[in-house]
């Protein structure tokens, strides 16, 4: 979303399989913020302001696509005043207090981030679980004594993402503002190239943290990724409102995202050796990201079943399921092998794979399942992605426009990270494409 993600890939976990053990704690338990005296990258303008001015609307267009035909169109006309909602924006002004609020409620563990400009390890509140499930308690029992029905969510998709828009603007105005207090080490130096758009919709404070919330871990987690559950969950309870079941089109999307919305939540802390947390700042862009894009985007499949429901016969269900399973065991398996191996090279669990010893002193994992493909836990994450979006049928292709973007998003990450890892390892990464050829498809690409 979309500041970065793929949803979990997308939003940063894409670390290199390789490892050094002289550099394990200082790269990736530390995470050393970039020297001040380096430039950052900036982007094209006019694209920056492209994205800025129509990233909503957008947004608006595939979700009234997702609606039957014979509907108005809210964007048209006289509809498209229908789009603010002051009750809208209550619901996305107490969202963000409730997380607020559960951000620095004392469960959960503490974890020591990348070295601030002060010189001391920033720490993070690694609750996100906790927040999701006391979130999900509350919804429950609201929507169960009849004070809260879902529809009032679902039926107003439209409304709220025009109200997290809002908020978002709000909220980065406060951000760029509160950047004039921050020291020089504090903030992005973009050179000679940057200006106020860069600014203002990339971030210009690296680290800003409100109250002890630290910003980017908020807008990143509780709000995206919590969002996105309660979003699925509310177009869950909406079809067990109107119809009394829901369909197994809908409670497969439910389900699949849902395991990948928990498998972030338990494994919170790896986002921190990311890019998004060492280098860059937060942004409009980031903040917009996580308050529309993560989750009204990603959940499109469900708002698309919920308007135009398909059946799926027992064969369809099992075949959508095993996609999902494989892809979730390449993806998880892949990643804790990876994650495993770049903190601790010697562990004996290691000891069987085969690697090649590049001049930067590190070691690539060049077998198992970095020698089926060069980016397995990519691949993973397409075949989730194409799960969910499966259920849907092939009446539209728009409930399969976060599967394509999935797939060309971590496409480009892939090359960038094959890029820096040539330009690093030199002869050993060449070694290590010629033994392994293929990107993310076996035999394929």
């Amino acid at each position: 979303m979309e500041e970065s993600t793929s949803l979990k890939q997308a939003n940063g976990i894409s670390v290199p399989h390789c490892t050094n053990t002289k550099e394990s704690l200082e790269r990736v338990k530390n995470n050393r913020p970039t020297p001040k005296n380096e430039e950052h990258n900036v982007w094209n303008n006019a694209f920056l302001l492209l994205l800025c001015t129509f990233l909503t609307v957008a947004l608006l267009l595939i979700l009234e696509g997702c609606r039957p035909p014979s509907e108005p169109w809210l964007l048209l006309g006289s509809g498209i005043t229908k789009l603010w909602d002051w009750g809208a924006l209550q619901v996305v002004v107490t969202f963000t207090v409730l997380q607020g609020v559960l951000y620095c409620l004392p469960f959960g563990k503490v974890i020591e981030g990348k070295v601030g400009h002060d010189g001391r390890c920033i720490k993070y509140s690694m609750n996100g679980l906790h927040a999701l499930s006391v979130t999900l308690l509350l919804l429950a029992a609201l929507w169960q004594r009849g004070i809260f029905r879902a529809s009032m969510i679902s039926g107003q998709v439209p409304q709220l993402v025009m109200a997290c828009a809002a908020v978002s603007l709000l909220l980065s105005i406060a951000l760029y503002l509160r950047s004039f207090r921050a020291r020089p080490q504090q903030l992005v130096n973009y050179g000679h190239k940057g200006n106020f758009l860069q600014a203002f919709a990339l971030g210009r404070e690296r680290d800003p943290s409100i109250g002890g919330i630290d910003m980017k871990l908020f807008v990143m987690v509780r709000i995206g990724f919590i969002g996105w559950a309660l979003v699925d969950i509310c177009y869950l309870l909406t079809e067990i409102e109107e119809r009394g079941w829901p369909s197994p089109p809908l409670l497969l999307v439910v389900i699949f995202q849902m395991i990948y919305i928990l498998d972030f939540l338990i494994d919170e802390e790896s986002v921190l050796p990311t890019k998004e947390y060492t280098e860059d700042g937060i942004g409009f862009l980031m903040i917009l990201g996580e308050y529309i894009w993560i989750p009204f985007y990603s959940s499109v499949p469900g708002y698309f079943l919920l308007h135009r429901p398909t059946h799926l016969n027992p064969i369809a269900v099992t075949l959508i399921c095993l996609i999902f399973g494989i892809g979730f065991i390449v993806y998880y398996l892949s990643n804790s092998q990876k994650d495993g191996f770049r903190k601790n090279p010697n562990d004996p669990a290691f000891a069987h794979l085969e690697t090649l010893s590049s001049p930067s002193g590190r070691k690539l994992l060049v077998s198992s399942w970095f020698g089926w493909v060069r980016h397995p836990n990519y691949l993973g994450d397409i075949l989730m992605t194409l799960a969910w979006c499966l259920p849907c049928g092939f009446a539209s292709v728009l409930p399969y426009l976060p599967a394509l973007q999935c797939t060309n998003l971590l496409r480009g990450r892939a090359a960038e990270i094959e890029k820096a890892c040539s330009s690093k390892h030199g002869a050993a990464w060449r070694e290590y494409c010629r033994r392994v050829p293929y990107k993310l498809v076996p035999y394929v690409y």
